[in-house]
């Protein structure tokens, strides 16, 4: 018995691309994404063809960046939050930034079974970003997906992080509304200060209130709205809310997005929004620049044919770091300060 050989999908072009965002046709959308996040020279430079295509379709969303700890809760939170949104009219993309294992090649975030329910509707998508070993990773394939789904004509990009290691703060510097989730008595408060979670933050939601939770939840939004109260906004005219929500129930999610719309509007009227994402266009180019300097110097032959010598050597005791540092930008041909 013969096995039938899968037939291999014809290649798109430029306008196949192109068209297949602009006409939200899922399957070419969804293969405009994996152009970009393709490592490959011939793939990277078309995709940046079709990103210049599509530009001037992009900025119409609302860019919203979620975050917090492991088990805050965050994926049943934004599928009821999602669901909410299509429920209202609006399109959906929900983009997770999905930290690459460095051991494995693995990723911790899941797929569309953690949203089953979100991901079923037409007017929504989900799609794990990898972030692959960097995160100059998670600046190039997460923007530029984000700016797809504008292309696409999604209403609100939802991006999600982790909320371990630095994914945060690059997440925060590439939405409109950065949106922290928190749990009710689990001694977190102290946790988010630490990492300078709250200074990122437009608005800080108590995750999980309902059940036994919610006295639980009430005090912890005031424990917050009292730190809040002693730190220094990043926004003159944007005082960050604390609420109270559930994902479970969905209580308290109608008034969180009237907070999201408010804080829109406000730095729309001000100026800030508009003000905010061309600076955020410019840390992203500097953070390519950074990415592909540092990409560079690891290839770099004479780097590589000493990297083995100079780690010996500081092992061993034999050279500082210092002089170490020194040997490998002098071997890449800069001259150390």
């Amino acid at each position: 018995m013969s096995v039938a050989t899968p037939k291999r999908r014809p290649e798109l072009d430029l306008d196949g691309y192109v068209n297949g965002v602009l006409e939200r046709d899922l399957s070419r959308f969804a293969r405009a994404i994996t152009l970009i996040e393709s490592r490959k020279s011939e793939h990277q430079k078309l995709a940046q063809e079709v990103l210049g295509r599509l530009l001037p379709h992009t900025g119409g969303a609302r860019r919203v960046g979620i975050t917090g700890v492991p088990g805050v809760g965050k994926s049943t939170f934004i599928e009821a939050l999602g669901c909410k949104l299509v429920e209202s009219g609006l399109s959906v993309a929900v983009l997770a930034v999905d930290p690459t294992s460095g051991r494995s090649g693995g990723s911790i975030l899941g797929d569309k079974t953690r949203m089953q329910r979100l991901s079923m509707l037409d007017k929504a998508f989900i799609r794990p970003s990898p972030a692959g070993q960097a995160l100059g990773g998670v600046t190039r394939t997460t923007r530029e997906t984000l700016l797809l789904c504008e292309a696409a004509g999604f209403d609100v990009v939802l991006v999600e992080t982790v909320g371990v290691g630095q994914s945060e703060t690059v997440v925060a510097e590439m939405v409109d509304f950065f949106l922290v989730l928190m749990l009710p008595g689990a001694g977190d408060e102290l946790q988010g200060i630490k990492k300078g979670v709250l200074e990122l933050a437009d608005l800080i939601a108590v995750n999980k209130s309902d059940g036994d939770n919610q006295q639980r939840a009430q005090m912890a939004a005031r424990d917050y709205r009292a730190a809040l109260r002693i730190m220094h906004p990043k926004d003159a005219d944007w005082s960050p809310p604390v609420l109270t929500v559930s994902g479970l129930t969905g209580a308290g999610l109608d008034e969180l997005w009237s907070e999201i719309e408010r804080h829109r509007k406000t730095m729309t009227d001000n100026g800030q929004l508009d003000h905010k994402r061309k600076d955020q266009l410019l840390r992203w180019m500097w953070s390519m620049v950074d990415d592909r300097v540092k990409r560079a110097l690891h290839e770099h032959p004479r780097v590589k044919a000493l990297r083995s010598e100079v780690e010996s050597g500081i092992r061993e005791g034999t050279l500082t770091p210092t002089v170490a540092a020194e040997r490998v930008l002098r071997a890449f041909g800069l001259d150390p300060v």
